[in-house]
């Protein structure tokens, strides 16, 4: 079983202080980042709470990489200082002078595509003002009760992980933090502590529902999911699970797009919502299909860059919207659907091929627990659409499933299961990998 660590915001709010006031009597000050490789323990809240309160900027480091990958992440964001073990802060420092009352600003974490390297998602110090709008924003979309408890069950170097133990605590909600995800934890959570909230993946759906039916939860009023695909079979036995408070929303390392309630999807299948407040979607060059490039408008205190990389950063902005390449397309209620990422669009014989909607079908399948759809090079059709499934299912019966769901343009050629996916240093589907495994 998981360790479960229970944070009261009040000592997370001091020990940050003291981290804070070691920081500064180190050298460091407003702009200066602090690297940090360590795995999810409360302190590591408590160090970003303090460093962020005195304009010191975390990076937030896996610490499961690989060497290379992991040196990499940290010779690029060119810290004052490296921490690979919080039992070398001193925690019993004063406070650093002049905190201000909020974080100003958000780690930075390192995203990437499915190619190249990560990049570093920066956002300078904020304002107090402008840090008290983003706080703000956070409370919104998470919905912490300050008088309950939020539960966190994903890594804090990833966005959601860290957004939401934030938005909690800074609420003044009692937080209980796993070091780990575990289905049968976070089901006995749920049912048992007064918990209002967390955050899922449909992978942690899948994992849960593997066990059985789960038992009601207790107090959930917003259970958030987001960061894959999720098929519609998975999401409407969550909804059966939690009927009232599972909630959906598309958003990425770089900033949010939209939210969706219950009752919204239930209307709207498959969409992943409506821009959130003080944001404008638009979908750029969209085909006879209505699929385009999504933009969205950022809010002044969402405004980012990428890490000392100009030209990235300029391709993804136009004006005060950005994209992060992902294709979708609006309904006519403002209602977002997501097809593909521009980079992982197959066009095979002249028709697009998007692969998350191939990969929704694969995953309807009970015995699919991963899939991902990519692009070959073909001398007839330009590009061959391939699948590879992490399944325990042959080949045959997953090209059976396929025919009669998915018409024949849009059907994967090869279909290949494997034991895993391979994934990018920051977690993604690895598709160059796949590519070059059928070629």
């Amino acid at each position: 079983m998981p360790e479960v660590f229970e944070l009261d915001p009040a000592r997370v709010m001091q020990e940050g202080a003291a981290a804070a006031g070691w920081l500064v009597e180190r050298g460091l000050g407003a702009g200066d980042r602090v690297a940090v490789a360590t795995p999810n323990d409360p302190r590591l809240l408590a160090l970003a709470h303090g460093a962020l309160r005195a304009g010191i900027v975390p990076v937030f480091v896996n610490p499961a990489l690989q060497p290379p990958e992991r040196a990499w992440i940290v010779e690029d964001s060119r810290p004052a200082l490296v921490i690979d073990d919080l039992d070398t802060v001193p925690w019993d420092r004063p406070p650093a002078p002049e905190l201000a009352d909020v974080p100003l600003g958000h780690p930075m974490l390192y995203t990437s595509g499915t190619t190249g390297r990560p990049k570093g998602v920066w956002r300078g110090v904020l304002s107090e003002g402008l840090a008290r709008a983003w706080a703000e924003d956070e409370r919104d979309l998470w919905a912490p009760d300050p008088d309950a408890t939020f539960l966190v069950c994903s890594p804090l170097y990833h966005s959601a992980g860290y957004r939401s133990a934030t938005a909690a605590l800074l609420a003044g909600a009692r937080v209980l933090l796993l070091d780990r995800f575990d289905a049968a934890a976070v089901v006995r959570l749920l049912a048992e502590e007064p918990v209002t909230g967390t955050f899922l993946v449909p992978t942690h759906l899948r994992r849960i529902f593997a066990l059985g039916d789960p038992p009601p939860a207790r107090a959930a009023r917003r259970i958030m999911h987001a960061g894959e695909p999720c098929p519609e079979s998975l999401k409407r036995r969550a909804l059966e699970w939690l009927p009232d408070s599972l909630w959906e929303f598309y958003g990425s390392t770089e900033g949010q797009f939209t939210a969706i309630s219950p009752d919204e999807w239930l209307d709207h299948p498959d969409s992943v919502g409506r821009a959130r407040r003080e944001r404008r979607l638009e979908v750029a060059d969209p085909g006879a299909d209505g699929v385009g490039t999504v933009y969205v408008t950022a809010p002044e205190f969402a405004r980012w860059e990428y890490w000392s990389d100009r030209e990235r950063t300029a391709a993804a902005w136009r004006g005060d919207a950005f994209t992060v390449g992902d294709l979708g397309r609006l309904d006519d209620d403002g209602y977002l659907y997501l097809s593909a990422r521009r980079e992982d669009l197959v066009i095979s014989g002249g028709v697009n091929v998007y692969p998350a909607q191939v990969e929704l079908v694969l995953l309807e399948h009970p015995a699919v627990r991963e899939a991902a759809v990519f692009g070959v090079p073909d001398a007839d059709w330009g590009q061959r659409v391939c699948a590879a499934v992490v399944a325990e299912a042959s080949r045959d019966d997953l090209l059976a499933w396929l025919h009669g769901r998915v018409d024949g343009a849009h059907r994967p050629k090869d279909v290949i299961v494997v034991d895993a996916l391979p994934r990018t240093a920051t977690g993604k589907v690895d598709r160059e990998r796949l590519r070059a495994a059928l070629e």
